[in-house]
């Protein structure tokens, strides 16, 4: 007659755990970010999605999206600052491409090129960087319409002259049919801070109770591996 004997561990306890905790940092680092960029011009919220598997493949079943509602339109009398009041972004050049945004805190170089707040060149409608072949005397005498039609008051002539449209377009990055641009104003992101904190206290709450098993869990191990090291 044979006797066999051992332990049997079953670690889905412990991995559950642990996979709960990483879920629930990365969702707390998202609201994090929200929250960092609540009052970021153009910023707009991320939100978390979860995947009914995630209880098996944890941080893996996590992904996000962008909210694309447009936030807080407010005034401050500047030319060129620009606010979209519907769904859109501007477009800028960059050495890495094509950039997409919804800050429009624009200003004009010595050389006429209308700039984003990084100093990047804004685009037209045709791809081109947006340029004022004449630079006005007076910012102030820089006109855009809703639609992104840019003029400028010629002096000598006493006329308006057409300088480029503002290349709007949507997520997809094509171009939008829908504009309606704002002059002398800002776009404020769409992070509601009472939101954010109202989906962090579960979140913070579930990972307290994911760490308490853990260490429940590990303290039970380590008394039974002790217990049969004394035995043996």
């Amino acid at each position: 007659m044979k006797f066999f004997g051992g332990i049997y561990f079953d670690q889905r306890g412990l991995s559950t755990s642990i996979r709960g905790m990483h879920m629930q940092t990365s969702q707390i680092n998202n609201i994090a970010q929200n929250i960092t960029g609540f009052d970021k011009p153009g910023y707009q919220r991320i939100e978390n999605v979860v995947s009914s598997f995630s209880e098996y493949i944890g941080v893996h079943g996590l992904s996000t999206v962008v909210d694309d509602s447009v936030g807080r339109i407010y005034s401050t009398g500047h030319t060129l600052d620009l606010a979209l009041a519907k769904k859109g972004y501007f477009q800028y050049e960059t050495p890495n491409g094509i950039k997409l945004t919804r800050d429009g805190r624009f200003r004009m170089d010595k050389e006429g090129y209308l700039l984003t707040n990084e100093n990047y060149k804004v685009l037209s409608k045709d791809g081109s960087p947006i340029r004022f072949s004449n630079i006005p005397d007076d910012i102030k005498n820089v006109k855009i319409n809703t639609s992104g039609d840019i003029e400028v008051f010629n002096k000598k002539n006493g006329k308006m002259e057409y300088i480029a449209s503002l290349g709007i377009v949507d997520k997809e990055g094509q171009i939008s049919d829908e504009t309606d641009v704002r002059q002398g104003y800002i776009e404020s992101s769409n992070v509601r801070s009472e939101t954010e904190i109202f989906e962090l206290v579960p979140m913070k709450r579930n990972f307290q109770a994911n760490r308490q098993m853990f260490i429940t869990q590990n303290n039970m191990l380590n008394k039974t591996i002790q217990s049969l090291s004394q035995t043996s």
